[in-house]
């Protein structure tokens, strides 16, 4: 990382830029449930995985998908997208220093334009944005975070990863790049099986903190 700043940041979506985890959540817990998963954690098992993924891992009947994908349009469309503490006061902070960045996310195009219906700010602030329809191989797969750092024209390794999953931040450490991990989705106890770079969030948050985390 230049003068120890990053050449390039990469955000995950839900639970780093806007708060819907809690959302999402109960609506994965109903649909584990209804179909009959079987799985007492399901709602946090897929969490980071794309929606191919989740339909094909878990709910294998074409007629099952459907039925789940109309629920979760129906769903998303009355969800409320309220922007994190903080990301608007560090994403001007980027700006400023010509940081160049990159949503990258697990959500498919349909739910991105239900985002930018409701927030426009992101529609306008973040040119390069990867879904989960422009992957093959979903979280903990690191194809997402290469694309991302290919489509802002930085190295991955001199790329910062912002995420909250546990899928999301093995995808992004095995990217190569460097993680911080947020604490808004999983316990601090969780996240730090796997990294102890983490922050509660980016209330407070500045630029200059990145170099003090990885020391």
């Amino acid at each position: 990382m230049k003068n120890n700043f990053p050449k390039g940041v990469l955000f995950d979506l839900d639970g780093v830029l806007v708060d819907t985890e809690s959302q999402y959540s109960i609506f994965w817990g109903k649909m584990g449930i209804e179909y009959n998963t079987g799985i007492p954690d399901f709602a946090d098992r897929i969490k980071g995985s794309n929606l191919a993924a989740i339909l094909n891992t878990y709910f294998p009947d074409k007629s099952v998908q459907d039925e789940i994908v109309a629920k979760l349009n129906t769903f998303q469309a009355a969800m409320t997208y309220e922007i994190c503490p903080g990301v608007k006061e560090f994403i001007s902070q980027l700006k400023q220093h010509n940081i160049p960045t990159c949503i990258v996310t697990s959500s498919d195009d349909k739910k991105m334009e239900q985002l930018f219906a409701h927030q426009p700010y992101f529609r306008e602030n973040f040119s390069n944005i990867i879904t989960g329809d422009q992957v093959t191989n979903s979280k903990p797969h690191p194809e997402c975070f290469l694309k991302g750092a290919q489509k802002i024209g930085v190295d991955i390794k001199d790329c910062l990863i912002f995420e909250d999953s546990m899928q999301g931040i093995t995808a992004g450490l095995a990217s190569g790049a460097k993680v911080i991990a947020l604490s808004t989705t999983c316990s601090i106890e969780q996240i730090s099986t796997l990294t102890n770079v983490i922050i509660p969030g980016f209330k407070d948050f500045s630029l200059d903190v990145i170099p003090q985390l990885f020391d």
